[in-house]
């Protein structure tokens, strides 16, 4: 006897569609937050590396740079790949690459094998995360999409702020000499699971590249020599000498904009078959343009904070990797509350709300600053717990909702791209903010030694980038007056 097509028939189909769309999205944020967490898990190993592998400055710096410039050079191209060919296929190919070169990380012989494996595991991390992004949009519309992008973002604050607390404990369980390798051993089973999961619940689309010519290998190598050319001497500040390196910069932006020239030519191609790398009708929408360009300012600010901060209380009170991974442990805690509300307010509030947390940030870094001059000794440490956990609300007030916006009026088609071009800014604006304060922060140390008064300054040049992004967001909501309809 046939099925019968009746309303309760229909709603309990949507309710198990809608049950696995949620499992899928935990499967997403399980490998957004192992991608994202190596990119801060591994501060604390440098010294446990330097034992264990005899690696020289320059080594460790590429074991920690290698991945934020890979991370950052694959991401457009690997989003542009999964729009076109398929973001499942995408994402599962990202993760067995990345868990296969975790997993090659924690068995390196040497320091260069190490960089080496580095390197890979950062393109793969590239290739997973656009992915996360565009099956989001694909598998959620409307408020649903923006409560997972507040998961998301939760995920994004506490993998971040939660990297030092969670190196500090694998190396004190497993050693000194050889605790490093755990850093990169734990991404094994998470990896498996996450694949097996993903085999299982992530759903198949139907590929945008039918029809297409081909890959836009031309705009792959324009884009990638220009975010190299930039992010290379950000990523190496402190370990190349000389001026010359800065020259790298404009010649980056020589060649990005000979990126967007081709680009438009091949936009202009599109109707043959020709697929172009970024689509540029993406920035003319004003909510794209302005949510990347907060993004590259804030991201610039805020993750300098926990660069310099763990410094200042390892270095300058002399406190365990362990013991500075929980003093910034507030930040992760309010980063994740405030996210998973922040994914609910922000249909109703808009970039307000945005504005709002980046109001917080700015508050929360002001107040670590008054800590830092005030409070005396190692109790600095529990003292500016308290801006920092406001420093951690606003930011999750900032980062899910941010993301939500910028991609809530880019059709799905173009989502894993559009994802891409997002966190290519997030990243070359981490590297960059993280090479202008750690020089202002290194200067003061080397010229006055005074560790506290170096946290101040390197504070205050963040907090400068976090009011550029709250100038940002207040004149998209300005904006956004002007453009709304009379009553």
């Amino acid at each position: 006897m046939d099925s019968i097509d009746t309303p309760t028939a229909r709603a309990s189909a949507d309710k198990a569609a809608d049950q696995r769309s949620w499992r899928a999205l935990g499967v997403l944020l399980t490998a957004g937050f192992m991608t994202l967490l190596d990119t801060s898990i591994v501060n604390v190993a440098l010294p446990s590396i330097e034992r264990g592998l005899g690696a020289a400055e320059a080594e460790l710096s590429w074991v920690v740079s290698g991945y934020a410039l890979t991370f950052g050079l694959v991401l457009v191209p690997a989003g542009r790949l999964g729009d076109l060919y398929g973001r499942r296929e995408v994402f599962l190919g990202g993760l067995a690459l990345f868990t296969l070169a975790s997993v090659a990380c924690g068995l390196a012989p040497g320091a260069t094998w190490l960089v080496v494996f580095r390197l890979l595991q950062g393109a793969a991390a590239g290739m997973v995360s656009p992915q996360v992004s565009g099956l989001i949009q694909q598998m959620f519309q409307g408020p649903l999409r923006a409560r997972a992008f507040g998961r998301l973002g939760s995920v994004v604050g506490i993998s971040t702020a939660v990297g030092p607390l969670a190196g500090g404990l694998l190396i004190g369980g497993f050693g000194a000499e050889h605790g490093w390798r755990a850093v990169f051993f734990v991404n094994l089973p998470i990896g498996v699971a996450a694949f097996v999961a993903a085999l299982r619940l992530l759903p198949r689309t139907e590929r945008a590249g039918r029809g297409r010519t081909g890959f836009d290998l031309v705009g792959v190598v324009l884009l990638g020599t220009g975010v190299v050319a930039i992010m290379l001497p950000l990523v190496q500040e402190q370990q190349w000498a000389g001026r010359g390196k800065w020259l790298l910069i404009p010649a980056g932006v020589t060649l990005l904009a000979g990126f967007w020239g081709w680009e438009r030519r091949a936009s202009r191609q599109s109707a043959r078959g020709r697929a172009p790398l970024v689509d540029l009708r993406l920035f003319g929408l004003r909510s794209f343009s302005l949510g990347a360009l907060l993004g590259l300012a804030y991201f610039s600010g805020f993750t300098t904070l926990f660069f310099v901060y763990t410094l200042f209380l390892q270095n300058g009170h002399g406190l365990s990797a362990l013991q500075a991974g929980l003093a910034a442990t507030p930040v992760a805690v309010g980063s994740a509350g405030a996210a998973a509300a922040g994914g609910r307010l922000v249909v109703r509030h808009g970039r307000r709300l945005v504005a709002y947390g980046l109001v917080g940030v700015a508050l929360g870094l002001a107040g670590t600053m008054a800590v830092v001059q005030f409070v005396p000794g190692r109790a600095v440490a529990l003292v500016a717990a308290v801006p920092l956990l406001l420093a951690g609300v606003g930011s999750g007030l900032v980062i899910s909702p941010n993301t939500t916006l910028t991609l809530s009026k880019v059709p799905v088609s173009l989502g894993g791209s559009a994802s891409g071009v997002l966190q290519t800014g997030q990243r070359i604006g981490s590297a960059a903010g993280i090479a202008m304060v750690s020089a202002v922060f290194f200067a003061h140390v080397a010229n006055h030694d005074d560790w506290g008064r170096a946290l101040q300054l390197g504070l205050l040049t963040a907090l400068a980038f976090v009011l550029l992004a709250l100038a940002v967001a207040v004149a998209d909501v300005r904006g956004e007056r002007r453009e709304a309809p009379p009553d």
